[in-house]
């Protein structure tokens, strides 16, 4: 299964190092920064050094520009909060999400926040799951990296640990960028038919993203959903006219 581990304007180098160490440590390498502080960030001396003889992950690691480009090619999006929102994906621990996920042969990106403010909340909206770490209510404040070590633990456990054969996909979803795109098209469109006020969206588009979410649409179900924006988008165009 492909796994990967997405880090949302990382504001220190040795917490890239220390994400790869614990990310090699679980066997996993797919790490992708998204506008980190330092350009240069993967080569600086204190990612380097944390990292701790896991340079191989360093270099293979990518650093993109926008959220949407590091989830490209990724079918399930796990959030990581300190605490529950009030409104976006369910909540759950680790160890309440991640055995079933581990069956559905999906690929997955577990994706973290800045140090200093997390995950914002279109962020976390666009996910399938908010995962929570179970902490000391009296002081539940985790290093980036060492979440990241209980997350790649929890994760590697649910897969059957080392030597496991991983279970075959039982269908194939959309990556997350080909239904943040049908999100787009039907936003347009739902604004097109008068259905959608853009002054007042309140929290339609990521309802609909939830929804979806949930469904785990096909690539082909994201091509007829597509159509069906295209479709209402031509009607209102008519009547128009």
């Amino acid at each position: 299964m492909r796994t990967r581990f997405v880090l949302i304007q990382t504001s220190h180098a040795g917490n890239v190092g220390a994400a790869a160490r614990a990310m090699k440590v679980m066997g996993f390498d797919d790490l992708v920064l998204v506008a980190p502080r330092w350009p240069d960030v993967l080569t600086r001396p204190e990612a380097i050094e944390r990292a701790s003889g896991a340079n191989d992950v360093l270099e293979k690691a990518r650093i993109v520009a926008t959220l949407d480009e590091a989830l490209d090619g990724v079918q399930h999006l796990c959030a990581t909060v300190m605490t529950p929102r009030d409104f976006g994906p369910p909540t759950a621990t680790p160890r309440e999400h991640l055995p079933a996920l581990a069956g559905t042969g999906h690929s997955v990106a577990f994706v973290f926040g800045s140090e200093r403010y997390g995950m914002s909340n279109d962020d976390v909206y666009r996910c399938h799951v908010a995962l929570s770490i179970p902490t000391n209510p009296d002081y539940g404040s985790l290093n980036l990296a060492a979440a990241i070590q209980v997350l790649a633990y929890e994760w590697r456990t649910a897969l059957g640990g080392f030597g496991a054969a991983p279970a075959p996909p039982k269908a194939e979803a959309a990556d997350a960028r080909a239904v943040a795109g049908m999100l787009q098209h039907w936003e347009q469109s739902l604004v097109d038919i008068g259905f959608l006020d853009p002054a007042a969206p309140k929290k339609l588009m990521p309802r609909l993203n939830q929804l979806f979410n949930r469904a785990q649409p096909t690539p082909e179900e994201i091509h007829i959903l597509r159509g069906v924006a295209k479709s209402m988008a031509e009607a209102a165009a008519k009547r128009k006219l």
